[in-house]
């Protein structure tokens, strides 16, 4: 599907692909933001530099003392808590609209879910794991933007679902600032089947909100609709509404495709339905489908392309780019 792709603006930490500023000097490779930055616009930063510490530094820990956790470094025994807080919050106010976080895994200051907590700054084995202090005050501040760690977003069902919410987002940020009723509506009809696959029950409120029967401004429209649009896509689709969105989709080619075209779709909803095939099958017929017949219906539709195709990234294995095991070694 050919689309026009608005660039998301995304907070990233900067040992990320942007500047050797780790705790030893080193530098993070991630194939997938190196691939981002050519569609994304990246706000890096990185926490512990920002608050003066140095590049090498001595590495922090979180310590927790009763119920409260502390940022300590324990080379120095430096408490660095209240200038790394003091920094997040003026660091995250400063932010314009943004799209989404990608941050480091593990971190004690942008950690989102796997840092370790200590019970002391001295020797000693991890009691628990939680959010480093910066990516706790990003949790807090932004509960519905898409917000996951580069670990993460080397499993493709999570890289795919947050790249899907953060060209999403940043299309509707761009209907936003447009600001017309027509706007609204233009972006609600395009996106119908990708909200239809994440969640019916808010597709139907969210268009209540589109037909405007009340009369309302575009700004309050606008507003209610992106109160929706996080939780709508907070969860990725089931492979039981991929389908339904699917057959919704062979109903505009029912009279047009022949009884042998259709029953090789349906074998390949029936493969994917039994996770014997991706839905990149079932989605490539339709799509041929919509360039065959020029079906203006379907040809906006975001459901069939969520981000950009270059960004798309396969099993070695199904490419033929693998390891050669037919070669003879020796």
């Amino acid at each position: 599907m050919r689309r026009i792709f608005r660039r998301p603006r995304i907070v990233v930490s900067k040992c990320i692909e942007f500047a050797y500023c780790r705790y030893n000097g080193d530098m993070i490779s991630s194939d997938l933001v190196a691939r981002l930055k050519e569609y994304v616009d990246f706000i890096p930063v990185c926490p512990e530099v920002e608050i003066g510490l140095g590049i090498p530094r001595p590495t922090l820990r979180i310590v927790r003392m009763g119920d409260t956790d502390h940022l300590v470094q324990p080379e120095t025994d430096r408490d660095v808590s209240g200038e790394m807080t003091t920094f997040a919050r003026r660091f995250l106010e400063s932010l314009p609209e943004i799209d989404g976080f990608i941050l480091k895994n593990k971190s004690p200051t942008s950690g989102l879910r796997d840092a370790n907590v200590y019970p002391s700054a001295g020797k000693s084995a991890p009691i628990g794991h939680g959010p480093g202090f910066f990516g706790r005050m990003v949790l807090e501040r932004y509960p519905l933007l898409p917000i996951e760690d580069e670990g993460r977003l080397r499993n493709v069902r999570i890289r795919d679902h947050f790249l899907t919410r953060i060209f999403t987002r940043a299309d509707f940020r761009e209907a936003k600032t447009r600001g017309k009723v027509r706007d609204l509506v233009r972006f609600h009809t395009e996106n119908k089947y990708l909200l239809h696959a994440h969640n019916q029950r808010m597709l139907r409120e969210m268009g209540i909100i589109v037909a405007n029967q009340e009369g309302l401004p575009a700004g309050v429209l606008f507003d209610r609709y992106e109160a929706l649009l996080g939780p709508a896509l907070a969860r990725p689709p089931s492979y039981r509404t991929n389908i339904d969105v699917l057959l919704h989709a062979m109903g505009h080619f029912r009279d047009r495709i022949s009884p042998g075209e259709r029953d090789f779709f349906l074998r390949s909803l029936e493969r994917y339905r039994d996770g014997r095939a991706s839905v990149c099958a079932p989605k490539n017929i339709v799509a041929l489908w919509i360039e065959r017949y020029d079906e203006e219906g379907l040809r906006n539709q975001t459901f069939f392309a969520p981000f950009p195709e270059d960004l798309i990234e396969p099993d070695p294995a199904e490419t033929d780019r693998g390891r050669d095991f037919w070669k003879v070694e020796g």
